[in-house]
Formats: structure tokens, C-alpha cells, sequence
């Protein structure tokens, strides 16, 4: 598109330094210089060099709206793609008949069922959330667990341990809630996921433990 604006410039632009033709002087017509010599050795000529003239201008004028406007089309077209591509939104929870774990070992949690991936940034497959675009994000997790075993999730950013949750065995309440929240600013590439620490668990039924995120800017 840039590349079409130029040309038509550079064409106009020609148009306007060369000027109009010039018809062959008749048999009356005699040579004058001065800026109005075009239209002098016209006399006589059926020709409207004027109205030529002007039709020409004005055609031109026109032309030179149109590539503004192309122009301006252009430039929101490629604003609104910009903003598209950095929109980064997901909420997945995760699926079962029951509870996950307890495991022998720290496992990356999977959040089967997705509700939103809005630039398709969370796997759900692996349960890992890879950053496409740079910049400062809020996640948060929430889980149910029951009171057979303890519960403890950590967020990690790459292996970084960010944030934690924990909710202890027993006790006369029953099942328990639990979560955490944080920012974090990402560069491209940086990977953000939620472990189950070995020996604890929770209720993976109904939607009820859940990894969530989003960029804000």
C-alpha cells in the first residue's frame, strides 16, 4: 500500500512539473514567453487548454484526498492489528471425578478444560502458559481440597517459585478453599505454571480449582 501512495505521488508530481502540451501555433498565433504563453499561442485552437487545465487540477485534487484517505486507512488498519496481537486473556480450569493426587513428586498441574485463551498462550495440555508478548501480567489460582490430605500449590515463573497457597490436613471444617494472586512483569519466551507439591492433592470436579491470566499492558 505505502508503495502504490508513492508512485501515485511521484505521477503527480511529474504531471504538475512538465506541465500541459502545447498546440502547434496556427496561422495567426504568434510566439510570446511569459507564463500565460500556452494559452496565447492557443488562439484560435478549438481546444479549451483552460478548462483542461483546470478539469486536470481538480482530477488531481481529488486523487491527492484519495491517497490521504488510503493512507489514514492504512495506518488504523495496522493499529488495530497491533492492539489485536497483544491481547492475551486465559482462564482454564481443572477436570476430573474426583481429586488430583497425592503424587511422589512435585507435578506441573494441568488445566484440561479451557474457558478463554485469547492468543493462545496457555497449553492445556501441558498446563503451562508461555509468554507471546512482552509485558506485565496478573494471574491467579484458586483450588478445593478436602481434608484427607494437605494441599499446597506454588506458581512458578520459569523455576522461580513466585506465589503459594497451602491448606493443612484434618480438622473439624471440612474441605477448604484456597488461592493467591500476583503481577509479574514477562519477556517473550518466560514460562508461568502451577506445581503440586508430592503428598498433597485437590478436587479437580466441577470447575472448582482454576489457573487464570491476563496482560495488562
Amino acid at each position: 500500500m505505502k508503495l502504490l501512495v508513492v508512485f501515485l505521488l511521484v505521477g503527480t508530481m511529474m504531471v504538475l512539473s512538465e506541465g500541459f502540451p502545447e498546440p502547434e501555433p496556427g496561422p495567426e498565433a504568434k510566439p510570446t514567453e511569459g507564463k500565460n504563453s500556452v494559452v496565447k499561442r492557443a488562439a484560435g485552437c478549438p481546444f479549451d487548454w483552460i478548462g483542461f487545465r483546470n478539469d486536470t487540477e481538480r482530477k488531481i485534487g481529488a486523487m491527492k484526498e484519495q491517497l490521504a484517505a488510503l493512507a489514514n486507512r492504512q495506518n488504523n488498519s495496522e493499529k488495530w492489528i497491533e492492539d489485536l496481537e497483544r491481547k492475551v486473556i486465559f482462564s482454564a480450569a481443572t477436570d476430573g471425578s474426583g481429586a488430583v493426587g497425592p503424587f511422589n513428586t512435585d507435578t506441573i498441574l494441568v488445566y484440561q478444560t479451557v474457558m478463554t485463551n485469547i492468543g493462545d498462550a496457555y497449553n492445556q495440555t501441558t498446563g503451562v502458559f508461555t509468554t507471546s508478548v512482552s509485558g506485565t501480567y496478573y494471574f491467579t489460582f484458586f483450588y478445593h481440597a478436602g481434608r484427607e490430605h494437605p494441599a499446597t500449590l506454588r506458581l512458578y515463573k520459569n523455576e522461580q517459585l513466585v506465589a503459594r497457597s497451602h491448606d493443612h490436613k484434618g480438622g473439624d471444617d471440612g474441605a477448604d478453599n484456597g488461592g493467591n494472586a500476583v503481577i509479574l512483569q514477562l519477556q517473550k519466551g518466560d514460562r508461568v505454571f502451577v506445581r503440586l507439591l508430592a503428598h498433597t492433592h485437590i478436587w479437580a470436579k466441577n470447575h472448582i480449582t482454576t489457573f487464570s491470566g491476563f496482560l495488562i499492558r
